[in-house]
């Protein structure tokens, strides 16, 4: 099956918080990890259950009356970024306006796919990107679009429902927690719970400015054009391959045996290991450098610490490299010992000579220009709490992301639906790495499906 023809939409409106909160009338100034985002895409993730046994109509009027109390915390979620003002030339200035705004956006589609289209194909099929509203939108366009949009898409026998947050919004982290935030209040309206308005883990909404400055960054440029890139993926195969909870315990014990520690993760073994046999399917020349990413959040690493539940963008990228050669010569643990060394090199200081740099000399991130050809880029998190979001409907069967952020060699690590550290890797690559991946033993022994 094919393409968005297969998907049609039925219905869109504008959700504004169900009690607006008085601090909600004030600009909503952003910090300078937000502000380096302004030219990438919009974080699109979806998840898919089977379809519940009441009317879609009953779903769709529980998801809207939920998602309005759960606004009432995440209250930037409906703004618009500002009018952009060029004070003065080589001055440009962008905040969350959250009165002079429709809301956020809520759309439901239907279409006559099935759950067995989504999660059953070997390699993700294109048309799961007309799930998610914002296809292609880049944060900048905020200004004009919403600044959050639920896409509920209702299959013949299930239900995607797909989110689009602009990503100077707030990161992964902040997603993932304001995705559990409204799963929690629709749970607690469905039993009818008085404090369903409550949360257990309510966002902290202060964005992180450095000391000594003010709440208004006046970029240093005089029109949009010239700091936004749209950034156009190119032909990709995506496949979500999946880790056991015994073979990344495996791995892991492996790894660090191999290093003689006990402190490099399941996650940074997984991620070398990755990167060796996508390297191992690209037949790169021994002598090329191939650089492999890490993302890494930074709320507990900064002095004082953000707090866990802060809402914003506080992550790195963090990079090492190697020369093929020598990365597939070494074993293992070699591997994995220079991704393990790079994280914990990433201390308060190291964020702060970021921070500092960013405000002397601001940038916009470019996703054709931040990630180098050849390289791989690990995204998300096995830690985030997805299958936690259940909306009545039960544990999701699958999760799926739209176009934003794919580009060759992209890996995104979700956890796995059996949960007990298992993991799962969506992994984009151009067709014939793909087939070189996939053809090779010891990266398929591993996977488990």
């Amino acid at each position: 099956m094919n393409s968005s023809s297969s998907v049609k939409i039925v219905s869109k409106c504008s959700l504004k918080p169900k009690t607006i909160p008085e601090e909600s009338k004030q600009p909503y100034y952003l910090s300078p990890w937000d502000y380096a985002l302004l030219s990438v895409h919009y974080i699109q993730k979806g998840l898919l259950f089977h379809k519940p046994l009441y009317s879609i109509y009953t779903l769709l009027e529980k998801l809207r009356e939920s998602l309005a109390a759960t606004l009432v915390h995440f209250y930037p979620l409906v703004g618009r970024l500002s009018p952009p003002k060029a004070e003065k030339p080589k001055s440009y200035s962008v905040f969350v306006d959250c009165n002079n705004s429709p809301g956020a956006g809520f759309i439901y589609a239907t279409s006559d796919l099935c759950v067995a289209d989504i999660a059953g194909p070997t390699h993700v099929p294109l048309f799961v990107h007309s799930f998610f509203d914002h296809h292609r939108a880049v944060n900048h366009d905020g200004h004009t679009m919403s600044l959050l949009s639920v896409q509920v898409t209702e299959l013949q026998d299930g239900i995607f429902l797909g989110v689009s947050m602009n990503h100077t919004m707030g990161d992964g982290t902040s997603f993932w927690n304001f995705f559990n935030a409204w799963s929690e209040i629709f749970q607690a309206q469905e039993s009818n719970k008085t404090e369903s308005l409550c949360l257990k883990n309510p966002p902290v909404l202060n964005r992180y400015i450095p000391q000594g400055y003010g709440p208004l960054y006046s970029l240093p440029y005089s029109h949009p054009d010239e700091f936004i890139r749209r950034y156009k993926s190119p032909l990709l195969k995506e496949r979500i391959f999946c880790f056991s909870s015994e073979t990344t315990r495996v791995l892991k014990g492996k790894v660090n045996q191999m290093c003689g520690t006990t402190s490099i993760s399941s996650l940074q073994s997984l991620t070398a290991f990755i990167w060796r046999c996508i390297t191992r399917a690209r037949r790169l020349p021994l002598e090329q450098e191939t650089s492999c990413r890490l993302a890494a959040d930074n709320r507990g690493r900064m002095y004082p610490p953000l707090p866990r539940d802060y809402f914003g963008n506080c992550i790195s990228a963090l990079r090492t490299a190697a020369k093929a050669g020598e990365l597939l010569e070494n074993d293992l643990g070699w591997a994995a010992l220079k991704l393990h060394q790079v994280v914990a090199e990433q201390t308060s200081e190291k964020v702060s000579q970021m921070i500092d740099h960013w405000l002397k000399s601001p940038f916009m991130y470019q996703t054709d220009r931040l990630f180098e050809p050849m390289s791989v880029m690990m995204g998300s998190s096995p830690r985030f709490n997805k299958y936690g979001c259940e909306f009545g409907m039960g544990k999701a069967l699958t999760l799926r992301s739209g176009y934003a952020h794919k580009f060759d060699g992209k890996v995104s690590a979700y956890p796995g639906r059996e949960g007990g550290g298992s993991i799962d890797l969506e992994v984009c690559l151009a067709p014939e790495f793909m087939k070189a991946l996939e053809s090779d033993e010891d990266f398929m022994s591993l996977v488990s499906i």
